[in-house]
């Protein structure tokens, strides 16, 4: 289906052009979701809510971009709200539990991450990767996950992003620099 004609099918709500949609990008989306919130059920719920909010706000899409980089939009922004909030709910859990005497173990413990896509003599190192991935800046993170994970050339970052080319430049370049120091311990390891 050309892009045109999905746009059209979406605004115009027909079932064919949103299970074409869908499609096309659930696995797209369900990737970058997980890259981001690093943990399988809530990526799943988070790649459902994308999905959701692009039928629910088709008319508010003026075209400007490609329908692929609003929906990696949706899907960035959704991803990053729900990592927030883990990590927020994780903060005061913790806060709370020492306040008032519980158990000290963290309600929202993330899960030791592995992507799926990653083959089974690189776990390790994937889930190394992933968690300095993790204690990358945001927009750090999401210019790395939509470059290196999901392979979007620079210009499709910018378009969902919405940001300039070399703001994406930077980005990824202040990524690769801080992934070096946050691996460097773990490669010097290796090499001895």
């Amino acid at each position: 289906m050309e892009e045109k004609q999905l746009l059209q099918g979406l605004q115009a709500r027909q079932e064919s052009a949103f299970k074409y949609l869908v499609n096309t990008y659930q696995t797209k989306v369900y990737n970058t979701v997980l890259a981001i919130v690093q943990n399988p059920e809530e990526a799943e719920d988070v790649a459902q809510e994308v999905f959701m909010e692009v039928y629910e706000s088709i008319e508010k899409f003026r075209g400007d971009a490609k329908v692929s980089s609003w929906v990696y939009r949706i899907a960035t922004t959704k991803a990053l709200e729900a990592y927030r909030k883990r990590k927020t709910q994780k903060r005061w859990g913790g806060f709370l539990s020492s306040l008032f005497g519980e158990n000290d173990e963290v309600i929202h413990h993330p899960v030791d991450f592995v992507h799926p896509g990653v083959v089974l003599e690189n776990r390790e190192r994937s889930t190394i990767l992933f968690k300095a991935i993790g204690k990358l800046a945001d927009n750090q993170k999401i210019a790395f996950t939509l470059h290196h994970v999901e392979g979007l050339s620079y210009h499709e970052i910018t378009e969902v992003m919405q940001l300039s080319l070399s703001s994406v430049e930077s980005l990824l370049f202040r990524a690769k620099s801080n992934l070096r120091t946050l691996l460097k311990d773990y490669y010097a390891k290796e090499v001895n």
